[in-house]
Formats: structure tokens, sequence, C-alpha cells
């Protein structure tokens, strides 16, 4: 199977992650992901100190069937390795907003993995109609705003016991903005 090299990231030493859909039925790689998490990433990430992952959770995190429901997930070295060292996704929660939730593997972490598929995640939301998103995050999750001012416009932050409600749309890539341009200068028509 040929691999999308715009879904490939290189990292320093020189593997490879390659960033996909999760497609129906891959349960096992998230599970095999969920047990290599340490304890405090499943607690910022799941906002509970979570040692199981619930069925629940499961198909929350995997149910892919549905038009308002994505996940990407990042693999090394090939496609379809079952190596996931990262799992993002988005659940449309109404009409106006879609909660977003991303997590990478301790041992892959601050390498730009996280970067790579939080950007090609939100460009697929938008390509299906999100526009406006949400994150919760635990107070003393360091690496969760760093992030959103790379890939998104904070709209509102709200905290309450600890947990951040963080709602935010996403940037544009140039590309995208130019487009938008020319398309406001015709009048909405292509020359």
């Amino acid at each position: 199977m040929a691999t999308d090299r715009s879904a490939c990231l290189t990292l320093p030493g020189g593997r490879y992650v390659y960033i996909r859909a999760l497609r129906s039925g891959e349960d096992g790689v998230v599970r095999e992901l969920f047990a290599r998490l340490s304890p405090r990433t499943r607690y910022l990430r799941f906002l509970s100190p979570t040692s199981k992952l619930t069925e629940s959770l499961l198909r929350t995190l995997t149910d892919v069937d549905d038009s308002r429901r994505l996940a990407l997930v990042a693999e090394l070295d090939a496609c379809y390795s079952d190596d996931v060292v990262a799992l993002g996704n988005v659940i449309a929660r109404d009409d106006h907003r879609s909660e977003v939730g991303l997590v990478v593997a301790d041992a892959w972490q601050r390498r730009g993995i996280g970067a790579a598929v939080a950007v090609r995640l939100l460009r697929a939301a938008a390509e299906r109609g999100h526009e406006r998103f949400v994150i919760h995050e635990q107070w003393n999750n360091q690496a969760v705003r760093p992030l959103l001012r790379r890939i998104g416009e904070v709209v509102s932050t709200e905290t309450r016991l600890g947990v951040s409600e963080i709602a935010f749309v996403r940037h544009r890539s140039p590309l995208e903005r130019a487009y938008e341009r020319i398309l406001a200068t015709k009048g909405g028509l292509l020359a």
C-alpha cells in the first residue's frame, strides 16, 4: 500500500511517524496505546485516575462510523504497523461545538507528534463542517496551552474545580486564507 508522504513526520534519528485515519474495528491499537500510557498521562487526558480502559470509553474513542466523529492515529515507521504512538479524535457535541481529545504515548512526547496529529485532525474536522472546538484540560497540564497557540486561537476559557474548558477555532493555513481572499475579491466566483 502506498504511503501518503504528506502525512509523514520524520523524527530525530530517522524514524518516521505516519498519521492516518483510525479504521472501524481497530480497538486493539487503542487498547495497546492506552496500556503504554503512564498514570499521569492517563489522568491528564481523561481527567480521572483511570487505570482501566472501560468498554464505554473504548467505544467513545474508536467509534468512527458516525459522520460527527473522526479519529486519527500516528504510528511508527510503516503504515498499518499497529505500533500506534498517538491518538487524536473529534466528537461533535452539538451544532456549534466539537470536543477534541489528543494523547501521545509518554516515550514519544515532545517530538512534534501531538502538534502534527492536531493540525491534521482539525483540518479533517473542518472538511466535515466542524468549526468551533473545545478541549478540557487539567489546570496543571503544561503541554496543552503552547500546543493550542500553534494550532488555534482561543476564544474563551472557563475553569471550574481545576478543569479548564477552552474554546478555540483552528488556525487556517496560508493557502486556505489566500483562497478565502480570492473568493471574497471575486464576489464568491472564481475567474
